[in-house]
């Protein structure tokens, strides 16, 4: 699945051409490395999104096309705030 994709499934971001304005500006990176908005992620991959007040860096547990909101914070596990 797609990085962009991804962040807006998973609503760490709220919508999907937010999370790809954050790639195009260099603030997403995965497993060490900035991304464009059509990196393919799996389970296992560690992302890292910088904001203007921090950062979060967080672990992929599972990729889903679609889930429900209760159901979301399940795809992944929160390293750092």
């Amino acid at each position: 699945m797609r990085i962009d994709k991804f962040l807006k499934v998973s609503r760490i971001l709220k919508r999907r051409t937010l999370a790809e304005e954050a790639c195009d500006k260099g603030k997403v990176s995965v497993n060490g490395k900035p991304v464009k908005p059509g990196h393919r992620v799996k389970a296992g991959d560690v992302c890292e999104i910088t904001f203007t007040g921090g950062a979060v860096k967080f672990r992929i547990l599972d990729v889903k096309e679609t889930v429900k909101k209760d159901e979301a914070a399940s795809l992944y596990e929160i390293i750092t705030q």
